[in-house]
Parts: C-alpha cells; sequence; structure tokens
C-alpha cells in the first residue's frame, strides 16, 4: 500500500518516504513509527500502544521516544510548535491529522520509478509561455523547449522527463511542487517569450521543486530571421548555462546529508565540494572522499577521472611531487575511466586533458575533447579544455575560438577560471602580451592562486610593467616557494610544445627572476 498526504508518498511495501518525489531518509524506528501512525491516523495512540507496536513492548526512555517523534516531524517538514501533520495531546499519546489517501502499490508506484532513474538528479522542462501575443508563434516557442529538452538530455549524469510527459502541462496554471510530485522529478525548468517587431526575448528560470528556490535565471534576445539558428542557439546557451547550477544544487545537498547513509555518488558530490575550494587540504580531502566511493563502486569512472582532475591541480600548484606515485595515480585512473566511458562526454574531456597535463598525451587529449564535443556540444567544459589542448600544441589561434565558445555557453561557470587561463595563455603563446595581461588579471580574480600569478608575472615581464612584476613575486614567495624560473616553471603542463615554456620563462626573466 501507498499511503499519499500532501507531497509525501509512504511506501509501506518498499519502506520509503519520498517528499516531491525525492527519497527522505529515515532510520527504521522512525519509519515503523511513521507508518504506524498513519495507518492509525483515526484516533490518538497512547505511548504503551507505540512501545508495544514498534518496540516490541520493550522499555524505552521518554527521551528517547521523543527524539524519534520530533525525527517523524523534521521528515515530513513539521515541527512540535506548528503540528501539523503529527499532533499531540497532553497526556493521552500523539495523533496523525493529515488527509491521506490510499492507493494500491504494485499498481501505482511511485512516479520516480516509472519516469526516471532513481539514481540521478531528475528535471522536467515545462512548456514555456507564449507571451508575444501571437498565435502564430506557438511553434516557434515548443520548438525551443523541445530543442532545450534535447540539449539538457545529453548530460548523461541528468534524467530528462521526455516531451510527451511535460507537455501535458501545456496551458495550464501550475504549481512547480505539484508538478515535481507528480513527475517524480527535484528541479523543473520554466520560462517564456515575448516578442518586439522582428525580435524576441526567451527568460527561463529553474527552481529546486523540494525547496521551492531559485537556482538560476537568465534571458536571451535574438532576431526571428532565422527560427531554427535562434532555437539552436538559445537550446545551447540554456544547457550550458543551466548545467554547471544543477551540478552545484546537487553538490550543496550531498554536503547537507547525514554522513552515515551516504554512497558512492554522494562521496562524490562532497569531493567535489572540496575540490572547488582549490586549497591544498581541501584538495587532499577531495582526493580521500573520491577513493572511497571507488571502493564501493571499482568501475565508477566519473570518481576515477575526478581523481585525476585533482591531481592536475595538486601538480599546478607545487603540492604533489612530479614525478610521483600521485602523478602515476592520476595517469592510471584518466586512461581506465576512458576505456569505461567511452560515451560519457564530461569524463572523456577530464580524463583526455589529464592525459595531456600529466603525460603530455595530447593527441589523446584532443582526440578525447572531439569525441566530447561531438556526444554533447553544449558541454563548456569540453570547450575549455580543447582551448587549453590546443595552447599546448602551440595552435593559440585554433584555441582562442574555442575558449570563447565555454564562455558563451556558461558565462557564470564555476570552472570560469580554466575558460580565462586559456585564453591568457593563448595570447601569450601568440606573443599578444598587451592582450593576454587582462585575462590573466581575470584568472586571478577567479582564482588567486599560482597558474594565474605565473601567467601575469611573465606577461608583465614582457611588457615592462615591473612594479606590478614586483607584487606577483611577493605573493609567491609568501605563500608558495621562492621563486626563481625553475621553481616557478615546475608547475606548467607536461603537454606544452617547447616554445611557450621558453616564451614564458623569457617574460619571468625580464621581470627579474633569477634562473
Amino acid at each position: 500500500m501507498v499511503l499519499v498526504f500532501g507531497d509525501h508518498r509512504l511506501d509501506l511495501e518498499r519502506r520509503e518516504l519520498r517528499r516531491g518525489g525525492v527519497p527522505v531518509d529515515l532510520e527504521p524506528k522512525v519509519f515503523d513509527l511513521l507508518a504506524y501512525l498513519v495507518r492509525h491516523r483515526d484516533r490518538v495512540v497512547g505511548k504503551d500502544e507505540l512501545l508495544q507496536a514498534v518496540w516490541d513492548g520493550r522499555i524505552v526512555s521518554e527521551g528517547a521516544l521523543t527524539t524519534r517523534i520530533n525525527a517523524v516531524r523534521r521528515a515530513l517538514g513539521d515541527d512540535g510548535r506548528a503540528q501539523r501533520l503529527v499532533r499531540t495531546f497532553n497526556r493521552k499519546g500523539i495523533r496523525f491529522v493529515g488527509d491521506v489517501t490510499e492507493l494500491p502499490g504494485p499498481a501505482a508506484p511511485a512516479p520516480a520509478a516509472s519516469l526516471v532513474s532513481e539514481d540521478k538528479p531528475a528535471i522536467a522542462v515545462l512548456p514555456f509561455d507564449n507571451l508575444t501575443g501571437d498565435p502564430e508563434q506557438e511553434y516557434f516557442v515548443d520548438g525551443v523547449v523541445e530543442e532545450i529538452t534535447t540539449a539538457i538530455a545529453r548530460f548523461p549524469w541528468l534524467s530528462v522527463i521526455a516531451r510527451n510527459s511535460s507537455f501535458t502541462y501545456k496551458g495550464r496554471a501550475v504549481d512547480v511542487r505539484e508538478v515535481a510530485r507528480e513527475l517524480g522529478v527535484r528541479y523543473v525548468l520554466e520560462g517564456s517569450v515575448r516578442k518586439a517587431g522582428s525580435r524576441v526575448r526567451i527568460a527561463g528560470q529553474l527552481i529546486d521543486a523540494t525547496t521551492g528556490a531559485h537556482i538560476w535565471a537568465e534571458r536571451f534576445d535574438g532576431a526571428l530571421d532565422d527560427v531554427f539558428a535562434l532555437q539552436d542557439e538559445v537550446a545551447g546557451g540554456v544547457a550550458g548555462a543551466v548545467e554547471p547550477q544543477l551540478r552545484l544544487a546537487e553538490i550543496s545537498r550531498a554536503s547537507r546529508k547525514p554522513t552515515d547513509s551516504l554512497d558512492a555518488y554522494d562521496l562524490y558530490l562532497r569531493a567535489r565540494a572540496r575540490c572547488n575550494e582549490r586549497v591544498k587540504e581541501g584538495l587532499a580531502e577531495g582526493v580521500r572522499l573520491l577513493q572511497q566511493a571507488l571502493a564501493l563502486d571499482p568501475g565508477y569512472a566519473t570518481a576515477m577521472v575526478a581523481i585525476s582532475g585533482c591531481r592536475c591541480m595538486q601538480r599546478n600548484r607545487h603540492w604533489i611531487p612530479d614525478p610521483g606515485p600521485e602523478i602515476e595515480e592520476g595517469i592510471r585512473m584518466a586512461r581506465q575511466a576512458i576505456a569505461s566511458a567511452r560515451a560519457d562526454a564530461e569524463v572523456l574531456t577530464v580524463a583526455g586533458f589529464s592525459l595531456a597535463f600529466l603525460a603530455g598525451d595530447n593527441g589523446a587529449a584532443l582526440g578525447a575533447s572531439e569525441r566530447a564535443i561531438a556526444l554533447n556540444p553544449n558541454l563548456a567544459l569540453a570547450w575549455a579544455h580543447r582551448a587549453l589542448v590546443l595552447v599546448f600544441l602551440n595552435r593559440p589561434d585554433e584555441a582562442i575560438p574555442a575558449a570563447e565558445q565555454g564562455l558563451r555557453l556558461s558565462p557564470r561557470d564555476p570552472h570560469r577560471f580554466m575558460f580565462v587561463q586559456a585564453m591568457a595563455w593563448a595570447h601569450l603563446a601568440a606573443g599578444r602580451y598587451e592582450e593576454g595581461l587582462p585575462w590573466a588579471e581575470e584568472t586571478l580574480r577567479e582564482n588567486a592562486g599560482l597558474p594565474g600569478l605565473r601567467l601575469k608575472l611573465s606577461l608583465c615581464g614582457h611588457l615592462g610593467r615591473l612594479d606590478e612584476a614586483a607584487e606577483c613575486l611577493r605573493r609567491i614567495r609568501e605563500s608558495w616557494c621562492e621563486p626563481t624560473v625553475a621553481s616557478i616553471m615546475r608547475g606548467p603542463a607536461n603537454g606544452f610544445a617547447p616554445e611557450i615554456p621558453a616564451r614564458m620563462a623569457e617574460g619571468l626573466r625580464k621581470a627579474g627572476v633569477p634562473d
């Protein structure tokens, strides 16, 4: 039997509680207590009855019973003051007072089980509102939504509700939380299209349906001259911008999850949170969590490739020896990930870049980034990696358009540091030092670490801006190493064509750095 109340579904046979389509973690006794209260909601249940039914008559302290009742309330979004669903009657007992609908379990599985994969976060793209005032534009509005749905579906870590399910809400005023409950999704993307003359404005917003919080909002302007080109442009922009925000939301969710209920995916997300800090202790802890994830799931390619990415960051900041066992682990993880996840664009691009950075295997890296972009042309990170590998190969004029495409797809990407770093490196490689300096400065604003300082220092040396170079040297000396050309040059990728490190070293010497 499945008991439905509000946005909750209590599946007695599966021993599962869902809120808004999302599983709620419950201790076994807390689940038993909730189930008993809901099934006997017609009356007040006394303490002795609860102890007999849930604890088999064993003696349980008043404090332990109160703790379990409070846990039931928290799971339902209730509390002891509001008592919306679980009400206390002094000296009598407690009663479940919510309105309940009973459904037969086998005939009515939870929506998430029938529509989406339960091991992935799920999203529904709802029909956009046509605010153009022109019914003839309905086909265009629907086409935009279809293209966005297809574009987001290219990210394999997401489950996307099919168009024919989402479009059942077309023309209806809907409550996002109710939609999420019915479709079994955690996130909802909705939007609208307005028209002014031959131009349209398309607005979108991403909502976490479990909390009602807005995660992302953006608008896109374009001309209706080429409808299909505009649909493609909007779909790519929405997908490229939404995916990183969904990833951050999932990382935040996993970080709040109790540590005694973590699986490999949650460990991976927690590791991402620590790695995103880009500090020495955070990266070390991230690797440890990823290794735990692999211990639970030895074939988890996403965790493998995340380890290789961490090793790149650690090496770039002089936090692990090169060569050394950590570098060897990063290379091994990258090769294993490519072998086991040939159709996962993110795994391919991170693994390929790691092989270029750690092993100098630019051919494998370029091939991996090209395959990743073919699989998902809206994956901004793949464009950033492609740009950096092209810089390694001393092809800066090809690298710049790739980095620009990544920035267009995801202008607020949490990995923006890599995009702007690629631009700075490309201009350095091309000898365009004046154009490269603003990108190096933006690199430092995104991540005030050694990679950005190294770039700015060399560019300032080439430009004769010695006061700014002296400030870079001071910061390097304080946090990383005594600056010499040899020590500073220990970090850049193994895949660099020899001309580029030579050009960087020349700039360092001009900035007054001793060999």
